[in-house]
């Protein structure tokens, strides 16, 4: 499973999305972002804006889905039992 997270420390929508990773054991690589919006290259690269998170699942084709609301239920509806 090849999921990535594009996250801030500090950022509660990134932890609300970190939780539900955590209980449905997934793996995933975390992208440290910069706290400087404008810095955030390489999350406009992958989701065309710059918010976090942002999560990445190549094998599914999801190539940079913002929004923690949205992100929750795709992991619920993708990996859930």
């Amino acid at each position: 499973m090849a999921l990535e997270l594009y996250r801030l420390d500090g950022c509660p929508y990134c932890a609300k999305v970190e939780t539900k990773l955590d209980e449905l054991d997934i793996d995933y690589e975390q992208h440290e972002v910069p706290s400087s919006r404008a810095e955030r290259d390489e999350v406009k690269e992958v989701s065309g804006q710059a918010g976090v998170p942002v999560l990445v699942d190549e094998e599914n084709g999801v190539e940079g889905m913002p929004e923690s609301d949205d992100i929750v239920d795709y992991l619920d509806e993708q990996y859930g039992s």
